[in-house]
């Protein structure tokens, strides 16, 4: 029998009840459920198989992720390194990386077990952070890596390097390394590109930089990009995909390349990639 992997987003008014459809949708189609272990709480007790994510990333066929963007993407870190292929369904607002809304739930149960879905390829950041020679910092990012001036009002001085070769000093409130995937997230709102997800980039966005002709860069994503912090006397962070973020020293040295993990992100077969930004941003001749 398949397993299909179960998480929502607790904190969203549909999650409990469009969890009890999903679950009774599926077990209608003779396929096992398997709930992430704080979404099991929407149910009542007993009546699923609760597991954590990195065990559903092992063990099912793929995870349906019920939320937003920012769902997903904490979905994606906490399985780790056994990433299975992952299906979104929108109960969030923007939505990028989700397949159908809350409303075609059935839709999305159909395809799932006809095998009616296509997989996206989603490269991932692998971001270091070297400390005197040594890893202090290692994790990986669907979306982006920031680089931030934290909580204080200076500019930071940040010296970048593609390959080894120097780039440029960025003095600027921060500086955002995106995948394909993360183009439409911050660095879209900082004034960065949009890349289409099989792209085979990166793209390097300032935030806010000092020097006008500071743009962003769009870099092969064979390439490794390292970023230096200089004379940094506040507080600096590294966010990885809005997670916790990590505090970089002077003399640190953050290397950002193309992870060997992806992200195999289930997309309807109909719906490509253009459709969606054509609807989600509601360019002309939209009727979404």
């Amino acid at each position: 029998m398949q397993q299909i992997g179960l998480v929502a987003h607790l904190g969203k008014k549909q999650a409990e009840e469009l969890t009890k459809l999903l679950v009774d949708a599926f077990r209608a189609r003779e396929v096992r459920v398997v709930v992430e272990s704080r979404t099991a709480s929407l149910l009542p007790e007993g009546a699923v198989e609760a597991a954590s994510l990195a065990e559903i990333g092992q063990r099912c066929a793929m995870l349906v992720v019920l939320g937003g963007d920012g769902t997903l993407l904490r979905a994606v870190h906490d399985m780790g390194a056994d990433l299975c292929p992952v299906f979104g369904i929108n109960i969030g607002s923007l939505g990028f990386l989700t397949c159908v809304g809350s409303q075609a739930y059935l839709k999305a149960v159909d395809a799932i077990c006809a095998g009616d879905f296509v997989l996206s390829r989603r490269s991932l950041l692998s971001v270091l952070v070297e400390r005197k020679g040594v890893v202090v910092s290692q994790s990986v990012a669907l979306n982006d890596a920031v680089i931030s001036r934290g909580g204080h009002s200076r500019l930071i001085k940040l010296d970048t390097a593609i390959d080894g070769v120097e780039l440029t000093r960025y003095n600027a409130d921060g500086l955002i390394v995106a995948t394909p995937t993360g183009s439409t997230a911050y660095s879209l709102s900082s004034g960065g590109p949009i890349i289409m997800p099989e792209a085979g980039v990166f793209v390097m966005t300032p935030i806010c930089p000092h020097v006008l002709t500071n743009r962003s860069v769009v870099v092969s994503d064979s390439s490794e990009i390292t970023v230096r912090p200089i004379r940094c006397k506040d507080e600096v962070a590294l966010a990885v995909d809005g997670q916790e973020p990590v505090k970089i020293r002077e003399g640190d040295v953050i290397r950002i390349r193309k992870s060997a993990l992806e992200l195999p992100l289930a997309m309807l077969p109909k719906l490509s990639f253009s459709e969606v930004l054509r609807g989600k941003l509601k360019w002309s001749g939209s009727a979404l």
